[in-house]
Order: structure tokens, then sequence, then C-alpha cells
């Protein structure tokens, strides 16, 4: 494993306690950050914490909260250092419906979650960086976001989305010296896959060219790099994990 330097960054990862989130989170410990782990489930984020060391810390938020993640920001920066590395990686699958026959209110949680928390998030980081010109971010996209799976069109249509969402934050803070950037992972052996139908996630498999799912250290292995300073360039872009499916 190739060990990138991020000595002396503090990194934000958002649904960190378990499934990629955490594997990003253990990544940049590895690699030298400080690292706080926000995510809703506090039984999960203690023991996440507890397992990557003394470089861990943990924050309970929802990340739909805006006032809870203004909060978040101001403890992290005072007990453990400036933010100079955000991750988004808090999602949900939703439920498999057609578009017909799916629950409104079941769409507006999708998107609420997958969107517009990424929204948030960012713009509660964001201040801090641009004040001490430096910053790099992570929003995590999704294949569905670039093709659209069936029967997954809130899903679908937050992760699109998110993809347009960085691609202008992107944009916006080119000039200071804060790299904004996207993954689109294609399915992962995590625990979203529990709220998918068999029939579904066999769909997923067998659309991908390298024969197996996404490990999730392999998602952190990109991740790794795309937050450090080697990323001195490249932003408002999106890398894509998908295993040989989408085309662009």
């Amino acid at each position: 494993m190739n060990k990138i330097d991020l000595d002396g960054q503090t990194a934000v990862v958002t649904g960190g306690a378990q499934g990629i989130g955490f594997a990003i989170a253990r990544r940049l410990v590895e690699s030298g950050a400080r690292v706080s782990l926000w995510d809703l489930n506090a039984e999960l984020l203690d023991r996440a914490t507890a397992a990557l060391g003394s470089a861990a810390s943990s924050v309970v938020v929802n990340i739909t909260d805006l006032p809870g993640l203004v909060d978040a920001v101001a403890r992290v920066e005072t007990e453990v250092g400036p933010i100079s590395i955000l991750v988004n990686s808090a999602g949900i699958a939703g439920t498999n419906a057609t578009l017909e026959d799916y629950d409104p209110d079941e769409w507006r949680r999708v998107v609420e979650i997958n969107l517009n928390g990424t929204f948030y998030v960012n713009k509660v980081v964001i201040p801090g960086m641009k004040a001490r010109n430096y910053g790099r971010i992570v929003n995590i996209s999704s294949v569905a976001g670039k093709e659209g799976n069936p029967n997954l069109s809130a899903y679908s249509a937050a992760k699109a989305g998110v993809i347009g969402l960085t691609k202008s934050l992107g944009k916006e803070l080119a000039k200071f010296d804060i790299a904004v950037n996207a993954i689109t992972p294609a399915t992962a052996n995590t625990r979203i896959l529990e709220s998918l139908t068999k029939e579904f996630i066999d769909y997923m498999l067998v659309r991908i060219p390298r024969g197996r799912f996404l490990e999730v250290d392999e998602a952190a292995s990109m991740v790794a790099w795309l937050v450090s300073k080697e990323n001195s360039f490249t932003t408002a872009s999106v890398f894509d994990l998908s295993g040989g499916r989408t085309t662009y």
C-alpha cells in the first residue's frame, strides 16, 4: 500500500462509522491525518472510533440538521484542528420501487439525505477552508448518478445531483486551492445492500465487467490521493469506480 502524506491534516468523514466511510477514515488515519467521524449512529461511532485509535474522534450528528452541523464544525476545529479535508460518505439507498409506485415521503427522505445533506455539510465546512485558502473535498456519488438504476429513481436522481453540485462547487472554489471532486462507485458489499432485493443486487453485479462488487479499501485508496496535496490541479471532476460498467 502506498502511503499518502496527510501529516498535519484534519479530516471530517460523514457516514464514517461503517462501510466505505469507515474504510476511507482508516486509510486517512494510516496516512497521518486526524479524523473526525460524523454519523447518526452513536453505538457504531463508538466502535469505529475505538478501532481507529487516538487519531480518531467522533461527533453524533444528523447531516440534514444544519444548526447541528454548524456546531459540529465548531467542535472539531476547537478540539481537533482546522478542517482541511472533507469526505461526504453518508447516504442511504432508499426502497426499491418503480417511479409511479414510489412513495413521495420516501423520495423526499432519500433526496434530503443524499443530496441536501451533502449540500449542508459542504456549506458549513467551506468558509473555514476559504479563510485558510486550502482544502480538499470528495463527495461520494454513485454509478447510479451517471447511468440511473431502474426501481431506484430517488437514489439515482440524488446521486446525479451530487455530481452537478461537485462540478459547480469545484469551479467556485478553484482559486482558493480547494479541490472538489466526486467518485462514482459501483455497488460495494456494505450494509446498504440490506435495503435492496436479491433480484436488484443480481442486476447490479451482472453489469460490472470485473465480475465482482467494489471492495471498500479500493475506494479508500482513490480518495486518499484526491484529498492529498499531490492533487494540486484536478477539481470539479468525477472519478469512476464502477469496475468498467460506465462508459464516460
